[in-house]
């Protein structure tokens, strides 16, 4: 049943996707995605009842499919990221294993139907050199993958904090959690393999059920999280990916400008454009405005915003993120120290700073101050 279930939900989010308007590369790598994880659930389902016997001609079409998942994570997150491939060739590489093991078992394929069902009742006997070169492809993919997503994730965090001030609704946390489900199955799926036959028979537990248990799982975490996460399915999406391509000269091209911009720009021409920029911050407050970006100051200040790119991380030691948020938090507490201000709470002095939501004043707040907002409210007191 629990099958069943997992099959059902990742057809239905693969038809949510396709009817969704306004589809992007992301989007469509998702749908296919969903389509592959039931159709694996679904063959797997086929071995499971032993219909296998009733349809031979399924016998051997799972083998290779779990090498498909770790590219399609990695698409994935590159997609959502802003750093998907270019190279059409470099794109379909990470697909060559299981296309190379469909090649090689197109003898198989061919085989009689009894002699299918013989291999498949033997534990794939007579093909014990090829389950041991895609049991190891497989755990080398499944951590593979996983290490580039979060690579991949690592250079997003790291990007949005040298370009935006604030990050809450394009830090992609919920991608995070996804990774982190693949990563679990990936885990179970090794160390099922590390468990000894014997052993699994003595407790009456079969590996393959452990881990495509743990697929339907994570479907369902997936099915739960993709629906309640707008950033996924509604159109709030599209917006947010609107809002991120508006970036994109310094967002996508931040590495590419970096050595111009560096070699471009002296030392006494970085500390005057310092000294300039610390008394421009002081005098119009540019960070009480909450959707400050690294362009938008650039374009205020009058700078190319490589070169406060370059200013802020050498002069200040940070990135664009802490910097203006610094600036946030000395705004708050010179705020609460005016009496004019007492009957404010916590979080209107917070939103009158530039900060959008409770959680990023009270992290910023507990880095710099190493106190929460409520415990410097009461020493004020």
């Amino acid at each position: 049943m629990i099958f069943i279930i997992g099959i059902t939900i990742a057809f239905l989010l693969e038809f949510l996707l396709l009817s969704k308007k306004g589809k992007d590369k992301s989007d469509k790598i998702l749908a296919v995605w969903m389509f592959l994880i039931g159709l694996h659930l679904f063959l797997y389902y086929i071995i499971y009842t032993g219909l296998y016997t009733k349809f031979p001609s399924t016998i051997g079409l799972i083998l290779p499919l779990p090498l498909v998942h770790g590219p399609l994570l990695y698409l994935y997150v590159s997609a959502l990221t802003r750093q998907f491939p270019r190279k059409k060739l470099y794109l379909f590489a990470h697909f060559a294993p299981p296309f190379i093991l469909y090649i090689y078992l197109i003898g198989f394929f061919t085989l009689p139907a009894a002699e299918k069902i013989l291999a498949m009742e033997t534990g794939g006997a007579g093909y014990e050199v090829f389950n041991m070169i895609k049991e190891i492809l497989i755990i080398l993919s499944g951590i593979g993958y996983v290490t580039l997503s979060q690579i991949l994730l690592y250079r997003h965090r790291k990007n949005i904090k040298n370009q935006f001030s604030a990050i809450e609704k394009i830090n992609l946390n919920w991608l995070q959690y996804i990774v982190l489900g693949i990563c679990f199955i990936w885990i179970v799926v090794i160390f099922s393999d590390l468990i000894p036959e014997e052993t699994l028979k003595m407790n009456k537990v079969n590996s393959d059920i452990l881990v495509f248990t743990a697929v339907v799982l994570f479907v369902c975490f997936l099915g739960f999280f993709g629906l309640k996460q707008t950033s996924i399915f509604s159109v709030q999406a599209v917006h947010l990916l609107e809002f991120q391509d508006m970036q994109s000269s310094t967002y996508t091209k931040s590495h590419e400008f970096e050595k111009y911009a560096k070699s471009g720009l002296k030392n006494t021409d970085a500390e005057l454009l310092h000294k300039k920029l610390t008394d421009y911050m002081k005098v119009e407050k540019p960070y009480l405005n909450s959707q400050l970006s690294l362009s938008k100051l650039g374009d205020s200040f009058g700078v190319h915003s490589n070169y406060l790119s370059q200013v802020i991380n050498e002069r200040e030691s940070k990135n664009f993120y802490d910097y203006i948020n610094g600036y946030r938090i000395e705004e708050f507490k010179r705020l609460a120290s005016d009496p004019k201000k007492k009957r404010l709470s916590i979080l209107a002095l917070a939103f009158e700073c530039g900060f959008n939501s409770k959680s990023a004043f009270n992290n910023c707040f507990k880095k710099f101050t190493s106190q929460t907002p409520s415990e410097f409210m009461k020493l004020m007191s």
